[in-house]
């Protein structure tokens, strides 16, 4: 399972890099920016989770 980031949907609500610092940070305009590439072991899926269950644009999705 990936990250998968709708940057166009993202309003820098900061959510998801407070839930999950590991997985997510901000550009200088303060829009999310996924700081993970590849397959997540399951403790990054489960925060991966939880920021997108978080964001209010649904900006994140998890999938292959």
């Amino acid at each position: 399972m990936k990250i998968h980031l709708d940057t166009e949907k993202c309003q820098g609500h900061g959510r998801c890099y407070s839930l999950a610092p590991d997985l997510f940070d901000c550009d200088d305009l303060g829009t999310a920016v996924v700081v993970i590439a590849g397959e997540l072991n399951d403790e990054q899926l489960a925060k991966a989770k939880l920021a997108a269950g978080n964001c209010p644009e649904f900006a994140i999705t998890i999938g292959d």
